[in-house]
């Protein structure tokens, strides 16, 4: 393939698809908000996330881009922290499809960013694309705009598809560095009650995954996830043994609280039961290399 523009493309996750990707394309451009730079193959154009400013030229002719841009959520839900939350999603998500639409050749395929944290708390029912259920709170809300602005600009000549991703595991990056490090200092216990679910992706499933979707023309919502989402009490355990640590001291809810508040976070990063299966990856034939926890967790500390 010829050129892939993947938006907002310098952190943990656009370092994992440039990886990836770099050998499949024969260029790579990143939209950053750094300054402009070219590497090998791989080329680094500014913009705002906003408006156009030259930027919007780089998706003609291309094949394939991916929007990765997005506020992190591990903040306090401040009024100010959750109107960036909103607009760093939905300016990128408008500003891309005006590009889109104004290109003479149009790229093929336009691949969002959403999150599985779009379908309510769930301990009891497995939720896959079809008939999963799509809750109502701060950040569901989000989930639900985004994908809204995605799809409510018609690009006839590009396909859309929106990753419905949860927690991507890997070596550099990620929630897995913290949850490593909390671990090995003996507080990798169970958080609360411990039987929330947990919805992961291995990095290389991750961009695997997305490289399926350009490969098969899979386009509307997709959840990027692996089959086998665990409880928390589960995944610690599985945790402590793969570092070798014989035991993890639980936090309680009430620890959480206090604890998320000094660090300036939200316990719904790890309370909220997230029970998310990739049904339409599976029935369209995607096999995950690392379906297993034991096995990721052993390459991940390799």
């Amino acid at each position: 393939m010829k050129k892939l523009i993947i938006s907002a493309g310098t952190g943990f996750l656009g370092n994992v698809l440039v990886n990836y990707f770099e050998k499949e394309f024969n260029e790579i451009v990143i939209l950053t908000r750094g300054k402009a730079s070219t590497t090998n193959n791989i080329r680094y154009v500014n913009w705002d996330a906003k408006t156009f400013s030259g930027w919007e030229k780089e998706l003609e002719n291309s094949n394939v881009v991916i929007n990765l841009a997005g506020k992190s959520v591990d903040c306090r839900y401040t009024e100010k922290n959750k109107a960036e939350i909103i607009s760093s999603r939905i300016d990128s998500t408008r500003i891309l499809n005006q590009a889109v639409l104004q290109c003479k050749n149009a790229p093929k395929h336009f691949i969002n960013s959403s999150t599985a944290t779009i379908y309510r708390h769930s301990e009891d029912k497995r939720m896959d694309e079809y008939t999963g259920e799509i809750g109502d709170n701060f950040s569901m809300n989000v989930a639900k705009e985004w994908e809204k602005i995605f799809y409510e600009t018609k690009t006839p000549n590009t396909m859309k598809t929106a990753l419905r991703t949860s927690i991507v595991l890997g070596k550099s990056g990620g929630a897995f560095i913290p949850l490593k490090k909390l671990t090995q200092l003996g507080f990798g216990g169970k958080n609360g009650s411990g039987k929330q679910f947990i919805s992961w992706i291995h990095e290389k499933d991750f961009a695997r995954a997305i490289a399926f979707v350009i490969e098969k023309e899979i386009s509307g919502n997709i959840n990027i996830v692996s089959p086998n989402p665990i409880r928390n009490e589960e995944f610690t355990k599985k945790l402590q043994k793969a570092i070798g640590i014989p035991f993890g001291i639980p936090i309680s809810e009430t620890l959480l609280t206090i604890g998320a508040t000094i660090i300036q976070t939200e316990t719904e990063l790890v309370l909220k039961s997230r029970n998310v299966i990739p049904k339409r990856l599976e029935e369209n034939g995607f096999e995950f290399e690392f379906s297993d926890l034991d096995k990721t967790f052993k390459d991940l500390l390799s």
